[in-house]
């Protein structure tokens, strides 16, 4: 299968993924070279470059669009940091997203059950409360709910308007504290990210989300693996529930209880996602479609 990825994300080129060896996807050729477009079965153009260049940035011929080559539409933003959906209706073959209905649904992350599970052993927690963020808006409704639940409790902050993190990183961070503030930018459906998947529960916190609703989240996760701040009528019953579980360590203990069955899966950017296309492409035969509607089934 031979994908060609129009813009190389963010303007970063990197090399092509071995998805023979990573992902056990086989037969896969990718290539940022303009000029194999004819012989391309698929073709990725990821929407902030899309957005950056404008349509006019899209491939004009000759030679022309080849009857069944498809165009797929990548994106992992939210649809509040998405801008010039409006003008994509009808243009694209595909959906590539974090959104459980796209035609290749790559999510930040998932739990998996291995064959055989391995013993989870709990890091030492020395501190509470830790929140990581590099956009610091203070439009966001994680800002805002940040500002009353510190008023309540001590939160460690790192990012922008906090400590640096230490050299290990986010995980290494993280690890030490009890709870993560896995708190998205916007909310949205399935918009789950490796705020999630990563800095809490590859660290081994217990993940206070703020995100889509609690049975989005459900979707994805098991109920007691998490606590969503809509659990609580407000910032301060939250964090005195936080307090309460400081203090009960076989309460605290329960929201580990899903670490029998599985272990988790954070995406790799991009590569996952260039192999995903090739299998999915692989898989379809034939099938051609076209997105009529974009913006509309994005923003639902």
């Amino acid at each position: 299968v031979n994908v060609l990825l129009w813009w190389e994300p963010f303007g970063r080129s990197r090399r092509a993924p071995d998805c023979r060896r990573r992902y056990n996807i086989t037969g896969c050729r990718l290539s940022a070279d303009r000029s194999r477009y004819g012989e391309a079965q698929a073709v990725l153009f990821h929407h902030r470059d899309l957005a950056l260049h404008g349509a006019e940035g899209l491939p004009r011929g000759p030679p022309p669009r080849p009857p069944r080559q498809l165009w797929v539409w990548m994106n992992f933003e939210s649809p509040s940091h998405s801008p010039g959906l409006r003008g994509l209706a009808g243009l694209f073959n595909w959906t590539m997203s974090y959104r459980r209905d796209s035609d290749v649904f790559v999510p930040y992350g998932y739990l998996y059950a291995p064959p055989a599970p391995r013993p989870f052993v709990l890091p030492r927690k020395t501190r509470l409360v830790a929140w990581v963020i590099s956009n610091w808006n203070e439009e966001h409704a994680r800002v805002r709910y940040y500002r009353q639940l510190k008023e309540h409790l001590a939160i460690d902050v790192y990012g922008a308007r906090g400590m640096a993190l230490a050299q290990g990183g986010v995980v290494e961070t993280v690890s030490a504290y009890k709870f993560y503030l896995a708190f998205e930018n916007s909310q949205h459906t399935d918009y789950i990210t490796e705020k999630l998947w990563r800095n809490a529960f590859a660290a081994s916190a217990v993940p206070v989300v703020l995100g889509p609703r609690r049975a989005n989240y459900e979707r994805f996760i098991p109920s007691d693996s998490f606590i969503h701040v809509d659990d609580f009528s407000s910032p301060r019953l939250l964090a005195t529930y936080l307090k309460f579980l400081d203090k009960n360590k076989p309460s605290y203990r329960r929201y580990f209880a899903w670490r029998k069955k599985y272990e988790v899966h954070v995406t790799s950017f991009w590569d996952e996602h260039f192999c995903k296309v090739c299998e999915a492409v692989r898989a379809a035969g034939n099938q051609i479609k076209t997105v009529r509607n974009l913006a509309s089934w994005f923003e639902s």
